[in-house]
């Protein structure tokens, strides 16, 4: 599956979903929250971004906030070297795994299966946070 279906998968059935691109990537936001996105997919490098090597042809990565206990389910230890040019593997984000992101490059078949379950629990996640900064903000 492209990114394209990827980046439409999300938007068509997932609600509330908004979506922006800067620097080669598209952030996926759960409503007006465009503080952390639920979802990236990197389309290219960027200056502060190489380790994937998406300057390859046809080349994305899929980052993907999860939960803790999904991330420890997928990394206990945590104590692998990690190649992270590497397909259709799931791997701890290479700068963002401590907030408990995972990533992806060019997700098929089961991969792929799993990449949408888990972004549908990245969006489950986003939804619950904003739900709760708005019940904050009525009060």
């Amino acid at each position: 599956m492209s990114a394209e279906k990827i980046e439409n998968h999300i938007t068509s059935n997932l609600l509330n979903v908004q979506k922006s691109a800067h620097f080669g990537y598209t952030f996926f936001f759960y409503g007006s929250d465009h503080v952390l996105p639920f979802v990236t997919i990197a389309h290219a490098d960027n200056e502060y971004d190489k380790v994937s090597n998406l300057s390859r042809e046809g080349v994305f990565r899929v980052n993907i906030g999860v939960s803790k206990v999904t991330f420890n389910k997928l990394f206990p230890g945590l104590k692998k070297e990690w190649d992270f040019t590497e397909t259709n593997v799931f791997m701890p984000h290479p700068s963002y795994a401590s907030q408990h992101f995972i990533c992806v490059l060019n997700p098929v078949e089961d991969k792929l299966e799993e990449t949408l379950k888990f972004i549908e629990e990245a969006h489950t996640i986003a939804k619950n946070r904003f739900d709760k900064k708005q019940l904050k903000k009525s009060n």
